[in-house]
């Protein structure tokens, strides 16, 4: 008969993804962490190099008084490792006003694998349905090979390709244009 004391298994992590309308310091502290290891892994939204603590905390504390605007945090554990935005049509543009944008989607290259990029992306359409928007649209840089996948897996449709999309690396890069419809037209 076999004696060992049975071990606790830790708890597995848990996974959620929140709309943030203010930030705090902790959060704002691992928001910014998490940025910047995705801009240096090169899946930072627009930046090459991180742009420093001060300007993140300007930018993010920036997004989320923007009213076309709203940020979701992904957690770990309670932890924030990712983040993207919803972003709709300003008021004055009557004839998009039935589509909304995912935008500056990132995770941590430290917190991938999870499923937390997953989640953001199908919490953010959530949302966008729920606003009563039809279609979903996103871009991405060709380089950004595990972002495409997730996009793909998650239903996105590609519909263009734009061949000088961005430069990163001292080279020039396609972009990718997605749509995903949320509801029948």
């Amino acid at each position: 008969m076999n004696t060992a004391p049975i071990r606790d298994l830790p708890p597995p992590e848990t996974l959620a993804v929140d709309r943030l309308t203010v930030i705090g310091d902790d959060d704002m502290q691992a928001l910014c962490e998490a940025a910047d290891a995705a801009i240096i892994d090169g899946g930072g939204f627009g930046w090459i190099k991180p742009p420093g603590r001060a300007a993140l905390e300007q930018y993010f504390r920036g997004v989320v008084m923007v009213p076309e605007r709203e940020l979701f945090v992904g957690r770990m554990d309670g932890t924030i490792y990712g983040a993207a935005q919803l972003v709709r049509p300003p008021r004055n543009n009557e004839a998009q006003a039935f589509g909304a944008t995912l935008a500056l989607n990132f995770v941590a290259p430290y917190a991938r694998g999870h499923g937390l990029a997953r989640l953001i992306v199908h919490r953010l359409e959530d949302r966008a349905r729920a606003l009563g928007y039809q279609v979903l649209n996103l871009d991405v840089r060709e380089t950004q090979t595990a972002a495409i996948a997730l996009y793909e897996a998650a239903g996105f449709l590609r519909w263009g390709t734009h061949p000088a999309y961005a430069r990163t690396e001292g080279r020039t890069v396609a972009g990718y244009f997605y749509y995903k419809m949320l509801r029948a037209q």
